[in-house]
């Protein structure tokens, strides 16, 4: 049951309602945590339960014989609390979707550190216990003392056992912040205390309440503390200054008091704060360091190195340190953040699963711009960084090109002056580009009935100039489907300087892009593309990348720019595509989503599209990052740690598969990868769509 309140203390006193009615648990989250879930892509999705704007929520589990069992218990608990005037709304959840709401609930500690102003909620007081009879009426005169320090706190967890995480909200950068940090905390020991409770309820107490000790438990138990530590330790090496002789807690804190804000300029804007507030999200809550078998995309290369270094929040606190107290100008100057930087694939995983949002890849390329703007762009970053022009070269020689890099010696040349694996095959170019045959070829004359709509084509440099055939099959699958599909002249996505750090070249390119499509879309036109990296620019680069004066375009218009799976299902859903279009035939396809798809929830959309034809069936593989990241399993250094991120998940399920099942990914550079290390040709879900349409031409 996830009971809504208009009330904090409402939500308090319904608890032990609930509590006497035997639940497995019973858990608070408040309308700050709460608020703080909108804000999140991931908990977005897992906060499908809550209506209107509740005060707080309990989560309360209840278990039974059967579903028939559980719903009279449930019942029961909901008739005595709306007798006692408790609750506006009572969802129960069952089935998998219980998964969803206890995913919510771990979010919680992690998703207050998305304030992005310098007061946050601070644990100091968050483990306070009292007799749950005594929860209300304490947290009652809890926030009482508060109001006196115009402080206001968060209330979150664990209602069942009178244990909340309480976290006041505070500026720890200041003087008056630091001061604040301990007479609060003084105070609440001896609100505590008062209620015959304890200050650590589930945790230890060590430097934050150490100092209180000798307070809680009287002078005469702490000198025995202090007795059996001489004892036992009388040289103090093992933890000193953690439960006896503790230092004032306000002196360990990681900021140091009333220290001058540093202004630290960035490329990308980071909305309501600078890229050092951004990276301070991070609370160490350590969901980076997560192994394949939790699933999801962060970290990879955690993943793959169990070294604490590759973890997103190690990168956060190498960058934390150096932007707070670097000597330099420059605070992005220093090879230390380079190296820890290194292993990040910009796969985009902590946009979505981090619970303080920090996306580390968009901080990535902010780090090496300005590291770049030190110390020089080295050889092959530019040449990776500028491949739209460089292919846009050789499209003009494919024949000499293609055999150059495909002729083991001469492409064994290329590759040591690129610096790329010599196992990675350099992609070759088509003999006409996807621009050429979509001017030059017959279009379609939309005689008998008038085209459903018409969709502008993101025609990016990948599917420009290398997958040709796939973008052919892209426009003709929408074409025999009912859509005018149109191309203009615009630029290209820039997503390779992006990943490389070259943020001012590639702003030329979005504010190019935003000022030819603003006039364009719109909830009736789309923009449409087939490569993840390259079509979601639009949606989360360009609205914080692109000149002051085209933001607001470019918010605007982000919504319309989707890949075309997600375009396709939409459509599906709105009745102008059915399943009839489509052959019969029974089909078993094994799925891998790009993860720029999966950092903004849309591998669904490919997922559901997939199965519409009668027969189709997908198994979506539980798959982070397949390790390729673009240039990054290329390179020589990196190819390694690339091939060991698909052998986690990926690699190992494609090869398990049985011959009648076809692999789907979504991503060239995923379909690069899994042929590299299965041998394994993996398809895009337009080229199977567009084999399964009954009529492959719309005239």
């Amino acid at each position: 049951m996830c009971v809504h309140f208009n009330s904090l203390d409402d939500a308090l006193r319904a608890n032990l309602i609930g509590l006497k009615h035997k639940p497995l648990v019973s858990e608070l989250m408040d309308d700050y945590i709460l608020e703080c879930t909108e804000n999140n892509l991931e908990q977005l999705h897992n906060r499908f339960f809550i209506k209107g704007k509740p005060k707080a929520i309990l989560i309360i589990e209840y278990d039974g014989e059967d579903e028939q069992d559980i719903r009279r218990k449930v019942a029961a608990v909901e008739a005595d609390m709306r007798a006692a005037g408790y609750g506006y709304y009572f969802p129960l959840i069952l089935g998998e979707d219980k998964k969803k709401v206890w995913d919510l609930r771990k979010a919680g500690l992690g998703l207050l550190s998305n304030t992005p102003t310098d007061e946050k909620p601070v644990a100091v007081i968050e483990d306070t216990a009292v007799d749950v009879e005594d929860l209300p009426d304490y947290i009652a005169e809890f926030n009482q003392i508060l109001a006196k320090y115009n402080l206001y706190s968060v209330h979150y967890a664990h209602a069942a056992t009178g244990e909340l995480h309480l976290r006041p909200i505070i500026n720890l950068k200041t003087k008056e912040g630091n001061q604040l940090f301990r007479d609060i905390a003084f105070e609440i020991a001896k609100l505590v205390k008062k209620y015959k409770g304890s200050l650590s309820g589930e945790h230890g107490d060590g430097r934050l309440r150490g100092e209180f000790i000798a307070y809680m438990i009287g002078e005469h138990n702490y000198q025995l503390l202090k007795e059996i530590k001489r004892t036992w330790d009388p040289k103090g090496i093992f933890n000193p200054g953690k439960i006896v002789d503790t230092p004032a807690m306000n002196t360990f804190l990681r900021y140091e008091a009333g220290r001058p804000t540093r202004e630290v300029k960035s490329t990308f804007r980071y909305r309501g704060q600078n890229i050092l507030q951004h990276v301070e999200q991070c609370n160490g809550s350590g969901d980076c360091r997560k192994t394949e078998l939790s699933k999801g995309t962060m970290c990879p290369s955690y993943m793959a190195t169990r070294n604490e270094q590759d973890t997103t929040r190690a990168r956060a606190n190498i960058l934390r340190e150096f932007l707070t107290h670097s000597p330099k100008e420059n605070p992005f100057d220093h090879p230390e953040i380079k190296e820890v930087m290194d292993l990040c694939l910009s796969c985009k995983g902590c946009k979505i699963e981090c619970p303080s949002s920090v996306d580390m890849a968009k901080v990535k390329a902010d780090f090496l711009q300005a590291y770049y703007d030190a110390n020089g762009i080295p050889w092959r970053t530019w040449m990776v960084g500028n491949v739209d022009r460089m292919t846009a070269l050789v499209s003009h020689i494919p024949q000499l090109y293609n055999w150059v890099v495909s002729n083991k010696v001469t492409g064994g040349v290329m590759k040591k002056i690129l610096g790329f694996h010599p196992d990675r095959q350099i992609p070759k170019v088509s003999p006409q580009s996807l621009r050429s045959w979509f001017i030059s070829r017959e279009k379609p004359l939309w005689k008998d009935r008038k085209p459903i709509k018409e969709v502008y084509f993101f025609c990016d440099e990948f599917t420009n100039y290398n997958e040709v055939e796939l973008g052919k099959k892209a426009i003709l699958l929408l074409e025999a489907l009912g859509y005018q599909v149109l191309m203009i002249d615009h630029a290209f996505s820039g997503r390779a300087l992006i990943s490389k750090g070259m943020l001012r070249q590639a702003r030329k390119l979005a504010d190019r892009n935003v000022s030819i499509f603003s006039s364009r879309l719109s909830d009736k036109v789309a923009l449409v593309g087939v490569e993840p990296s390259a079509i979601l620019c639009f949606r989360d680069e360009y609205v914080d990348l692109v000149s002051p004066e085209l933001e607001a375009d470019a918010q605007r218009i982000a919504p319309y720019a989707m890949i075309v799976e997600e375009f396709l299902w939409k459509e599906a859903q709105e009745g102008n595509i059915s399943k009839e279009q489509f052959i019969a035939a029974p089909q078993k396809i094994l799925l891998h989503s790009h993860c720029q798809q999966k950092a903004w929830k849309l591998q669904q959309y490919t997922a559901f599209l997939l199965a519409l034809p009668e027969g189709f069936s997908v198994e979506h593989i539980p798959s982070g990052c397949c390790g390729m990241a673009g240039a990054f399993g290329y390179e020589k250094e990196h190819y390694d740690i690339s091939m060991k991120i698909g052998e986690l998940v990926l690699f190992p399920k494609v090869r398990a598969k049985d011959k009648d099942t076809v692999v789907v990914a979504t991503g060239s550079s995923c379909r690069h990868q899994i042929k590299d290390g299965t041998n394994e040709k993996a398809m895009h879900p337009v080229e199977l769509l567009y084999q399964s349409l009954k009529t492959k031409a719309f005239v």
